[in-house]
């Protein structure tokens, strides 16, 4: 199912001109408008899905083996010296478009911008409290 009032819908089914650099059945991985670095890109299902949340286990055991494709010919055709494979679910993780996407981002050395994040601290029985309210 995609959804006519979706961006990416559009995006990743060629309904909007894009710079597509793989697709298949299932995806389109475009170039990001607003990149992070040369070649960023974002790996999009061509149905909809709002988050990690909504996302099929079929779609979603096929993102990383993509990523992880992606991220190795970036390395070989564009040089970089790293790769982060990012994917935010809701507004408050840094998601802006809600339909299920994926960045690959190409990282060179001596360039700005690496993901950082504060460092929080737990005492051992905070840690034990969390550790025993995740066991699944």
């Amino acid at each position: 199912m995609t959804r006519d009032d979706c961006i990416f819908c559009k995006l990743a089914n060629g309904q909007i001109p894009t710079n597509v650099i793989y697709e298949d059945d299932d995806f389109a991985v475009i170039l990001d408008a607003s990149p992070a670095s040369k070649g960023h890109s974002l790996i999009i299902p061509k149905q909809h899905y709002d988050d990690l949340f909504g996302i099929d286990e079929s779609a979603a055991s096929k993102v990383m083996p993509l990523a992880k494709k992606l991220a190795a010919h970036m390395k070989e055709v564009l040089g970089c010296d790293g790769i982060n494979v990012l994917q935010n679910n809701g507004e408050e993780a840094g998601q802006t478009v809600f339909h299920f996407h994926t960045h690959v981002i190409p990282r060179y050395k001596g360039a700005a911008g690496i993901l950082n994040w504060s460092h929080v601290s737990f005492t051992d029985e905070e840690m034990q409290d969390i550790k025993e309210s995740l066991k699944m």
